[in-house]
């Protein structure tokens, strides 16, 4: 068999063992079933993504994962907060493990990856550097009906699907902010590159202080795109 007929069947291959799966011919565990709910107790991994874009469309779908979260909030009904700037499928944010300097609307998908973003890179990065937890975190808000800065583009922010995040405070009250902290050659500077890098793993578009000057002060994370991490 040439080269060529193969590269044709591969598609043709995984089309048909997702189909087993869907239909329930093939049992899979649910780490690596993508039919299977989003399961928070589960690090990240190649399927997160699919699970999460799920989500978006799916309200049902959303409650029934986002009531296993780890996460404290309203579910939020549809509404156009401002002209032009719909906000569909979402809940507001309220507190979670750590606390928030105020709750933030956000998109299923949005709340379900901080929910694992938290989890599974926030806390073990802070474990890792300084021994204890984050009991805080500062945000620059989520929803902002404007579009990408010198754009003609709708932000992701318009849709409440992104979120700024400014800073950090321990259980020990240390703060470790972005603005601040970056630039260093410390644990907090090593925290927040192990928060960056953590981000990269579930939210589709991770952006800090080395894309560009507006970004200098906050890591923005979103659930547009596809794969930014920067």
């Amino acid at each position: 068999m040439t080269f060529s007929r193969i590269f044709l069947l591969v598609p043709v291959l995984l089309a048909g063992l997702a189909f087993a799966v869907w239909q329930q011919y093939l049992d899979l565990p649910p780490r690596w079933n993508p039919w299977a709910p989003l399961d928070f107790h589960e690090p990240p991994n190649l399927l997160t993504s699919f699970k999460l874009r799920r989500l978006a469309q799916d309200r049902q779908l959303c409650e029934q994962v986002l009531a296993s979260a780890p996460l404290r909030y309203a579910n939020v009904p549809d509404s156009t907060p401002e002209p032009g700037c719909p906000v569909e499928n979402s809940v507001r944010v309220e507190g979670s493990v750590v606390r928030f300097n105020g709750p933030f609307l956000a998109t299923c998908p949005l709340a379900a990856a901080y929910a694992l973003f938290e989890r599974h890179g926030l806390q073990p990065a802070a474990q890792a550097v300084f021994r204890q937890p984050v009991v805080r975190i500062d945000h620059f808000g989520s929803f902002a009906c404007r579009n990408i800065a010198r754009s003609n583009r709708r932000s992701q922010h318009a849709s409440a699907n992104a979120l700024d995040l400014a800073g950090f405070r321990l259980q020990d009250g240390t703060r470790i902010t972005v603005a601040r902290d970056w630039q260093g050659s410390d644990d907090k500077a090593r925290f927040l590159r192990e928060v960056r890098d953590a981000a990269c793993d579930v939210f589709n578009v991770t952006l800090g202080p080395e894309y560009n000057v507006a970004h200098r002060d906050h890591f923005h994370v979103d659930m547009g795109g596809f794969g930014i991490c920067r």
